[in-house]
């Protein structure tokens, strides 16, 4: 094991990879249930969902940790999934099949852009101090996730703030609003705001002692809290609704429903919505893709997990020789197979952060996420104890640590400065880390244009910088 990880060499322990492994498991896990959830209201059968995340989940994240050997873990990405049900199925009118076929293609179009190293091309393409904005955005996003999960956040909104409303059986399953709405500290008068405040203080205190394992014993001590003060309700647990043989019985229908008559043979058939197919698997691959470049641009860097060498090797090197080669390359395959299965995108997962914040370094953190989600189909009702205000500390607590990255900007120059901040602010309170870097791009490429700077730009960022638009555009259009 020491051999395959080369734990000695990236400084870490079996022990410290294992609990990272559980840390980024528990910071990630809300997925199965939240996952299902989303893509149910599309018509997909709630147990197959279920278990098609599971499936996707840890094949991807087992080859992140066996072929790449990073810290990374993958799922059906969250935002992704939102588009998947909400844009695709709902607002233009597709079948969820369809909209499976459209997930497929997306994760060819990645894998063909990894090989052939236009990913890698993007990458070089991105300037230093934004790649420093996308670290210290993600730790935005992900304190901001952790914020709104534990609840200390509460948002009101008169009736003019509602710009759509989603009805299902004659209930309102979701509502979109627009800048009306208002943000707000909670108020403390709830056991589970208490129990996420007592979370946070916990988790706070074991971090800055550098307890080891401080993230893991922050969620497993605010879970027993929670037990104890009835907001963990362990009588409540039902295994037979959740039970593996009914999610295996549902998978029949979504597996390999993306190649069955109403998926990919029929997308093409009506010449008209050509357009409109393409640039929809344009979307979901640009998120796709943006998405995981961030992720381990933002985590990487600074943590030493991809090296100097690494990012030398990832200039000059062809097929898939360095590190972050065959971490792209994981992260490719993972979307086409989790469409087979039946479930929206599968990226790797800005939670990983957590992992990595207890000291994973190596692809052995992976496999222990990996492990801990196929066992996750026998011990799901359990796993579903530990509530989102135990998880909640660890998510803001790494985010407060990702925010370092901001030191390096140069915020004395507005050039610099402008792009970096709203990548940054718009990765975190558009809940997106594709439209912050989109966002970012943008002011980047224009600040170059107004100083006279073009030519600065490179030829990457330009074309980027111009789908971002296209695809701006192609949703305010739909």
């Amino acid at each position: 094991m020491e051999k395959f990880f080369k734990l000695k060499e990236n400084g870490t322990t079996i022990g410290t990879e294992v609990m990272a492994g559980f840390t980024t498991f528990f910071a990630m896990s809300y997925i199965l249930f939240v996952n299902p959830s989303i893509l149910a209201i599309s018509g997909m059968p709630f147990q197959a969902v279920f278990l098609a995340t599971i499936i996707a989940a840890a094949i991807g994240t087992l080859i992140m940790g066996l072929f790449a050997n990073v810290p990374y873990a993958q799922a059906p990405g969250m935002g992704l999934n939102a588009f998947f049900t909400f844009t695709v199925v709902i607002g233009l009118g597709y079948t969820w099949q369809q909209a499976l076929g459209m997930v497929f293609l997306c994760g060819i179009i990645n894998i063909i852009i990894t090989v052939t190293r236009i990913r890698k091309l993007i990458i070089r393409a991105i300037p230093e101090s934004l790649q420093h904005a996308i670290g210290g955005g993600i730790g935005i996003f992900v304190a901001y996730a952790g914020l709104k999960s534990a609840n200390l956040l509460s948002f009101s909104a008169d009736q003019g703030a509602i710009t759509n409303a989603v009805v299902e059986d004659g209930e309102v399953t979701n509502v979109f609003m627009n800048g009306g709405i208002v943000p707000s500290l909670t108020t403390f008068n709830h056991p589970e705001v208490i129990l996420a405040v007592i979370g946070l203080l916990l988790t706070i205190v074991l971090v800055v002692l550098d307890v080891k394992g401080a993230i893991l014993i922050g969620i497993i001590g605010t879970t027993l809290v929670g037990m104890m003060m009835n907001v963990v309700d362990v009588s409540a647990i039902d295994f037979e609704s959740n039970s593996l043989s009914s999610s295996i019985k549902e998978l029949k229908t979504t597996f390999g429903a993306a190649f069955g008559a109403e998926g990919l043979p029929s997308l093409f058939t009506d010449k008209a919505k050509i357009p409109q197919v393409l640039m929809t698997i344009l979307a979901f691959s640009l998120s796709d893709t943006f998405d995981t470049i961030g992720t381990f641009i933002g985590t990487g860097r600074r943590t030493g997990i991809f090296s100097q060498e690494d990012e030398e090797a990832l200039e000059d090197s062809k097929g898939l020789n360095s590190k972050m080669d065959r971490a792209l390359f994981a992260d490719a395959i993972a979307t086409s197979i989790g469409a087979v299965f039946g479930t929206s995108n599968t990226t790797t997962f800005v939670e990983s952060a957590a992992g990595i914040g207890a000291g994973g370094r190596t692809g052995l953190t992976s496999v222990v996420v990996a492990i801990l989600f196929l066992l996750s189909s026998l011990f799901a009702p359990i796993i579903g104890v530990v509530p989102p205000q135990a998880t909640a500390p660890a998510l803001i607590v790494v985010g407060v640590m990702m925010l370092a990255s901001f030191k390096e900007i140069n915020w004395s120059s507005l050039e610099e400065a402008v792009p970096a901040f709203f990548a940054s602010i718009f990765m975190g309170l558009s809940f997106s880390i594709s439209y912050g870097i989109a966002v970012g791009f943008i002011f980047y490429v224009l600040l170059k244009v107004v100083k006279g700077k073009a030519k600065e730009v490179s030829p990457i960022l330009w074309i980027v910088t111009g789908l971002f638009i296209l695809n701006f555009i192609i949703l305010a259009v739909l």
